[in-house]
């Protein structure tokens, strides 16, 4: 069984647990939300990439890890043309080894205003 991790963001409205953790392997879901109100932030896709990330930040510190430790991401786009602004935000927070990632094109996100949603999956621990 999993463990529910409990970091400081704000959970969400509905049934899921943003952040989890079986031993070393933690999965998280991260939108940009701000982290005091709960609300979607407003702005352009950089805005919203950098309060995602630091969310994902939030998340890994939460669960003793940081940053470097995310091996995987799966990033959630409402617009391609969003793809670059998202990379300039992407290489002023990762640097090389960077985190492997898939990025796809949907036609909506859930919460109304949202731009990007990510999935990341890290390991805490020895290689």
């Amino acid at each position: 069984m999993f463990e529910a991790v409990k970091t400081g963001l704000i959970p969400s409205k509905g049934p899921i647990s943003g952040v989890v953790r079986k031993g070393p392997l933690v999965i998280t879901a991260q939108i940009p939300k701000d982290p005091v109100t709960g609300e979607i932030v407003q702005g352009d896709i950089a805005v919203q990439t950098r309060r995602t990330l630091d969310n994902l930040r939030i998340a890994m510190e939460g669960c003793g890890g940081t940053l470097a430790d995310v091996m995987m991401l799966q990033v959630y786009l409402v617009d391609g043309a969003d793809a670059a602004a998202m990379n300039a935000v992407w290489r002023e927070v990762f640097t090389a080894p960077f985190p492997c990632r898939a990025t796809v094109v949907v036609k909506e996100l859930l919460a109304p205003g949202m731009r990007i949603e990510m999935v990341a999956t890290a390991h805490l621990g020895a290689a």
